[in-house]
């Protein structure tokens, strides 16, 4: 067999891959059935922590005042001090709730600075539940801006799931890109991560073994079954860790049918390249097993194959094989920026089509920066990680609970308490 012969039949064998794999992917991007409504929905407390100011917060945090659950609910906003920049927000927008009603279900705690091995969101969610009342828990992102039905088709797909002990809502970027790192972010999630996650779920039955955590509501008997929020000191990808536990405890993790909007613009492209850093150090110690990763991988490995083999084709004069060659990278961004659209992102301007491309090129270069340097900075924090991508610093078990502040704006003053 000639050289350009066995270039065209690896060119053709990559382009057949990547159909399979689109086609696939595509599939399960289907509209999905709607969980079973309960005949009684339990309390919930929702706990939202808050570090910096996000895009969009105002309206972010109006939609956390307004979840449109059914059953009875709190919302707990997470600080680690007054000094945090979306605290006059929140703060305006409780006293603009109570003064419209005599709604009381909306609170502030300060949670103070997280201890050695455990991240600031962890600690924020720890300082969280101990003030929590409901019987379900619910954990929300400050960067999500759930509709009113979000909450409680989340609730509906835990209590509708037998055996389920957390149910978590798929999350999307819907809002057009206007910097060249926006586009690049909402192609991680929607190109990237979303398609997997669905693929994944859509093959066993709605159930995942982790949990992706932007909006995630757990059983008290799950958490009580797992040791604790505590159980997960020590990890970076603490949610993810924790969805791990609750399958290893016999628990089920059920996706909602109903995503959730991150709302995430105006990203530089400094900014961009720590968070694309972030997201893969996230998946290396965060995505438990193989099967998840291996379509990603797959699709990385198509991409370079073909642009390798494109390369090696023109340098030989082969312009047939090199034109078959390339097609693989091309189909490779082109496949992305469907699946990006059919996720529910919405359309790349001709300036940001080129963006999935850039992502996959530059990937080798952000796994170099992850091995090189075990650091990552997240929310104004920086970690220091060990080999598998966890944080170095052991947690220390005998570190008291934290004393969280409670801010009770309907009464007009300020309490303390152990948290």
């Amino acid at each position: 067999m000639s050289i350009e012969s066995m270039l065209i039949a690896v060119a053709s064998g990559l382009l057949l891959t990547l159909l399979y794999l689109h086609l696939r992917l595509g599939r399960s991007l289907t509209r999905k059935a709607l969980p079973s409504k309960p005949d009684h929905y339990p309390s919930i407390s929702v706990i939202r922590p808050i570090k910096g100011l996000d895009a969009g917060a105002e309206d972010n945090i109006h939609a956390a005042l307004h979840n449109g659950y059914p059953g009875e609910n709190e919302t707990i906003f997470v600080f680690d001090n007054r000094s945090e920049p979306a605290l006059p927000l929140v703060e305006q927008a409780i006293d603009t709730l109570k003064r419209q009603s005599s709604a009381d279900n909306f609170r502030v705690i300060f949670s103070g600075q997280p201890p050695e091995g455990r991240t600031g969101k962890l600690n924020a969610m720890i300082a969280g539940m101990r003030h929590a009342k409901g019987e379900l828990i619910v954990f929300a992102d400050s960067d999500i801006r759930p509709d009113t039905k979000a909450l409680t088709r989340l609730v509906e797909t835990l209590l509708s799931s037998p055996g389920a002990g957390s149910a978590f809502a798929p999350v999307v970027v819907e809002e057009k890109p206007r910097t060249t790192g926006d586009a690049g972010y909402a192609l991680l999630l929607n190109a990237l991560y979303g398609p997997e996650a669905a693929t994944e779920s859509n093959a066993n039955r709605g159930e995942l073994p982790f949990i992706m955590g932007q909006f995630m509501v757990l059983t008290r008997e799950a958490i009580s079954a797992i040791g604790g929020l505590e159980c997960a000191a020590g990890q970076l990808v603490d949610d993810m860790y924790l969805g791990a536990k609750v399958k290893e405890a016999g628990f089920r993790n059920m996706v909602s049918p109903h995503p959730v909007p991150i709302v995430q613009y105006g990203i530089s492209l400094g900014e961009f390249w720590g968070t694309y850093v972030r997201w893969l150090t996230f998946s290396r110690s965060g995505l438990p097993g193989t099967s998840f990763k291996l379509r990603p991988y797959i699709r990385g490995l198509v991409f370079w194959l073909g642009l390798v083999e494109a390369i090696v084709a023109v340098s030989q004069g082969l312009w047939l094989a090199a034109g078959l060659s390339a097609l693989a990278p091309i189909g490779v961004n082109m496949s992305n920026n469907r699946l990006h659209r059919k996720i529910g992102g919405a359309r790349l301007s001709l300036r940001h089509r080129w963006i999935s491309f850039g992502l996959l090129s530059l990937a080798p270069a952000v796994l170099l920066r992850i091995f090189s340097k075990r650091e990552i900075t997240w929310r104004g924090r920086s970690y220091q990680l060990n080999r598998a991508s966890r944080l170095a610093a052991e947690p220390d078990n005998n570190t008291p609970p934290p004393v969280a502040e409670t801010l009770d704006r309907a009464k007009g003053h300020e309490s303390s308490r152990v948290a």
